[in-house]
């Protein structure tokens, strides 16, 4: 396994103003949450206030299905913006919740690593048409938190959300091989402040579908607290039925169900976020 001490600090805590903090919720594994949390953590840092952006660069779009994007209303999506042929705000869509919009992506972006082969700024994308997001704009317009939803692989879109981003904030499904997948990624980050974005850091790892019932899910989260320590977020994201049916209807689960475990869980996710953020800051 490569050294990952350097992972766990942040050479730049503080944004500057009109800046706006970028977190990418990566993990190579599917079905861990990834989509869902980026949902629900958006929509929990609006409702205490917060102008958010969700970035959608998963081909599959979910997280612009469940925030009730339907596919047609997607005429510029995050493809035309890495590319180069739109600008991020062009392919932004208000949501039904206030100060939450989307960036939607399109299964074009599938084939996006062949569409831009060996360009020199392939991996910088992102990062360029977000550094223009809050430029000539109105401070009310501003965005203070773009979340980057990233598809589940280590490819060459998330090797852009990852140089974009100031952090990684990772979804870790409590299941029997989720430390196997995270050291995957953590080596994947190590490698891209190395050779990208050296101020990349691990915002931190929340772990999802957690079944107090289960005693593997209470094994895994002993076994990851012990490898990761205060990385690892004190909120746990539970097995909750209303989560899983919420993005059917189009909602995220506070907007389906503000008073169900999973919506309270999602509203103390972003009051950590926020707390660390507060810290990080200080610093």
């Amino acid at each position: 396994m490569v050294d990952m001490s350097g992972i766990f600090q942040s050479d730049e805590a503080t944004v500057q103003p009109g800046h706006p903090r970028i977190l990418a919720l990566a993990n190579q594994k599917g079905g861990v949450g990834k989509t869902t949390t980026a949902i629900n953590l958006g929509t929990a840092l609006a409702a205490i206030g917060e102008r958010v952006l969700i970035v959608d660069l998963d081909p599959q779009g979910n997280a612009s299905t469940g925030l009730g994007i339907d596919r047609r209303n997607r005429n510029c999506s995050t493809y035309d913006v890495l590319i180069g042929e739109a600008k991020l705000r062009e392919a932004i869509i208000p949501t039904a919740v206030p100060r939450l919009h989307i960036a939607a992506s399109t299964m074009d972006l599938s084939g996006l690593e062949l569409e831009l082969g060996h360009t020199r700024d392939r991996a910088f994308r992102l990062r360029d048409a977000i550094a223009e997001l809050n430029v000539n704009v109105a401070p009310d317009a501003d965005y203070t938190y773009v979340l980057v939803d990233c598809p589940p692989s280590l490819n060459l879109i998330t090797v852009n959300a990852m140089a974009a981003s100031h952090a990684i904030l990772v979804p870790l499904q409590c299941e029997f091989f989720a430390l196997e997948g995270l050291s995957q990624l953590l080596q994947t980050v190590e490698q891209v402040r190395t050779t990208l974005n050296p101020t990349l850091s691990i915002h931190g790892i929340v772990l999802t579908m957690f079944d107090s019932r289960n005693n593997l899910s209470n094994q895994v989260v002993a076994d990851v607290r012990q490898f990761m320590g205060k990385k690892v977020y004190d909120t746990m994201i539970p097995r909750n039925v209303r989560i899983s049916e919420a993005p059917s209807y189009g909602k995220p689960v506070l907007v389906y169900d503000l008073k169900c475990v999973g919506s309270e869980a999602y509203l103390k996710l972003a009051t950590e976020v926020i707390q660390r953020e507060r810290e990080l800051r200080a610093h």
